[in-house]
């Protein structure tokens, strides 16, 4: 009966189950938009899986967290596609996949940013007409109306656009992909270029960024209406905020959670006070 139990249980270790990938940090206003079509604001700490798609709002950014500790990066404005996320866990460390679509937007996937894994990766990033196949590097990329590109920061990358595939392994090398004309062979770039690219994914320090486990909060408006509040909630969320009510012993609160130190809060607290909520502050 015991190598039975062992035997199972090592059989169900080597099973694929769906991974799932965390948000690490949100700069609203940002979305995530589920397999059934449902859209709700993107929230620090969510599990996202396949079929699901994140948008990025004028001013959004998104970090998100996948099972061994890679980071992936979005800019504004962006959309980013994911499915076939696999997590196989076995003696070797197993094996974390999955398949990656720019739709819009920038982009950057850095392995062992959030911490290390004796996970192997299996990682396709198609960024529109071009797709990546990264094993363990760090690759930024966007595609927009003009063209797509993919730039090598560190590691190494295979490449297939069209009829052409071929290896990437050069740091600081990027291929173009143009909606009209041919594209070239890769070729270095500019340091200074890869530096105003990398800022276009990064969440800047004091911009009111939420972040997986947070413990400060926002209070956006207090008030014994709930239904007004509930309102004010409805339209914050539509707008990509993550908004909730909460009760309170003598008042109803509208709050953003997940801020994680007062500096955040009181920069999102700022942008709220710009967006018409003049009560917006830290809550004590």
């Amino acid at each position: 009966m015991r190598r039975l139990i062992v035997a199972a249980v090592l059989f169900l270790a080597a099973v694929p189950a769906y991974a799932v990938i965390t948000v690490e940090s949100v700069l609203s206003p940002a979305w995530v938009e589920r397999a059934n079509g449902r859209r709700e604001p993107l929230t620090a700490g969510m599990q996202l899986n396949s079929k699901e798609k994140v948008h990025t709002g004028d001013g959004g950014r998104a970090m998100l967290k996948m099972a061994e500790g890679s980071a992936i990066k979005l800019g504004d404005g962006a959309t980013l596609a994911m499915d076939d996320l696999i997590e196989k866990k076995d003696a070797g460390g197993g094996v974390v996949g999955a398949s990656l679509e720019v739709v819009r937007g920038a982009f950057r996937f850095t392995t062992g940013l959030l911490g290390k894994s004796p996970a192997q990766r299996d990682v396709r990033v198609k960024i529109n007409a071009i797709t990546a196949g990264i094993r363990g590097t760090d690759v930024w990329g966007k595609s927009d109306s003009a063209r797509d590109i993919v730039c090598l920061l560190e590691g190494r990358i295979t490449v297939a656009h069209g009829n052409a595939q071929f290896a990437m392994t050069e740091p600081n090398s990027f291929y173009i992909a143009p909606r009209a004309g041919q594209a070239k062979p890769p070729s270095a770039v500019d340091p200074q270029q890869v530096r105003e690219w990398s800022a276009e994914t990064e969440i800047d320090a004091g911009t009111g960024a939420s972040r997986a486990g947070g413990s400060v909060a926002v209070l956006v408006a207090s008030s014994s209406d709930q239904r007004f509040l509930t309102g004010e909630r409805d339209k914050l969320r539509d707008s990509g905020f993550p908004a909730s009510v909460a009760k309170r012993a003598d008042r109803i609160e509208l709050r953003i959670e997940s801020m994680p130190d007062a500096t955040e809060a009181n920069a999102l607290a700022e942008r709220l006070r710009r967006l018409g909520y003049a009560q917006a502050q830290v809550a004590r």
